[in-house]
């Protein structure tokens, strides 16, 4: 057999299915419809997913048991014969929790409801705390959004900087000091709840993918603290074999011309040297002394602009992404930076009419993580994303 096809087989592949695993699949898909289309009759349905009335009511009847799923009442739509009874996904039943890690000066939470409304939310203001101190605030972060829950909680969702494995472990984080920290399972223990930790950027992703308007063939840039990204390639996101995929904040692309800045990572010319939160502020801070200081900053923000165009050009290229979305401080990215980025792709890429890849700040960026958060945890506990 092909050893490269048989690395993707997973277990129990090609193995007789059984009747469980058949009855899971129908539950995980009477979510996704619900989740997707919005209260609907049993009849409807039967009709969307193309099961029997009997097996739609026994599946409903069990969802409605496990408090995944409600009655609404009666359909007011006009139809022949007697009103059908709607049910829906538990929407307001259910809560989820939310940590974005990423900005430079606060860790933010929030409770969410499983359409990744906010319901709630508190900031933590931060200084130069990082290793095992940083992890102690983010635990009494999460305790804290928990005591803010209202309904049944199904999870907690934690996007973070750094490169994080399937099990939630961040392997590495330079700018909060942290190496092979187990941080899904600390937070998991703390507070009872099953806990997903991944990438800043991959929550993000899904969180503009699912909540927004992202496409399927997209990469989104996270800049906070740090810089990294997210591909999603056919509407599925690219992982790595290291987990490390769209890790490009210590992608070189130039020493900066002044000072040779050395980066957390220990080498000069990172990208995250031009363009995370920080370095940004440090480089608009001198400019204030400048003849013309809006000229001056604009210049900056441009040049940070081009650097990640210079990054982001090949992978735009290799894989004809239809859009790069930019996460971030709107004050710092849109206008010259924004700019700085489209006209560099423009230069760089095989030009084509209409310009090939759209570039765009996110629709909430704010909130981004966070609502990406709330996908990683119905995607783990209820099948729906």
């Amino acid at each position: 057999m092909n050893n490269s096809r048989n690395r993707y087989r997973t277990a129990g592949e090609g193995l007789p299915s059984l009747p469980s695993d058949g009855r899971a699949h129908n539950l995980t898909l009477a979510l996704r419809t619900l989740h997707a289309a919005g209260p609907m009759s049993r009849a409807d349905l039967s009709r969307a997913m193309g099961l029997t009335r009997v097996t739609i009511s026994d599946l409903v009847t069990e969802l409605i048991a496990r408090g995944h799923a409600v009655e609404l009442g009666l359909d007011e739509t006009v139809r022949p014969g007697k009103p059908a009874i709607l049910v829906d996904i538990n929407r307001h039943g259910l809560q989820i929790i939310g940590l974005d890690l990423t900005e430079n000066a606060i860790l933010r939470a929030a409770v969410m409801d499983l359409d990744g409304m906010i319901l709630a939310s508190f900031a933590r203001p931060i200084t130069n705390e990082t290793g095992e101190q940083l992890t102690a605030l983010i635990v009494e972060l999460a305790q804290s959004a928990v005591e803010l829950a209202t309904e049944t909680l199904l999870g907690i969702g934690v996007g973070s900087p750094g490169i994080v494995d399937s099990a939630g472990v961040v392997l590495t984080a330079p700018n909060l000091g942290w190496t092979n920290v187990p941080l899904q399972a600390i937070i998991q223990e703390a507070t009872g709840l099953p806990t997903l930790v991944h990438n800043d950027a991959d929550a993000a992703v899904h969180g503009e993918y699912t909540f927004g308007h992202g496409a399927d063939d997209m990469i989104l840039v996270r800049i906070g603290r740090g810089v990294g990204s997210s591909l999603m390639v056919g509407g599925v996101r690219a992982r790595g074999v290291h987990s490390a995929a769209g890790e490009i904040g210590h992608v070189t692309v130039g020493a900066p011309e002044a000072d040779a800045i050395v980066c957390q990572c220990g080498r000069t010319g990172c990208l995250e040297t031009w363009l995370s939160v920080p370095a940004l502020q440090a480089a608009l801070a001198a400019t204030a002394q400048e003849h013309d200081p809006k000229k001056a900053a604009d210049a900056v923000l441009h040049t940070a602009g081009e650097r990640l165009g210079i990054a982001l050009a090949p992978i735009v290229a290799a894989l004809d992404l239809a859009e790069v979305v930019l996460c971030g401080p709107p004050q710092l990215l849109e206008g010259a930076l924004l700019e700085g980025v489209r006209e560099t792709l423009a230069h760089r890429v095989l030009r084509l009419i209409p310009p090939p890849t759209n570039v765009r700040l996110t629709d909430e960026p704010e909130n981004t993580v966070l609502r990406g958060t709330a996908v990683m945890v119905l995607s783990n506990q209820l099948g729906v994303d």
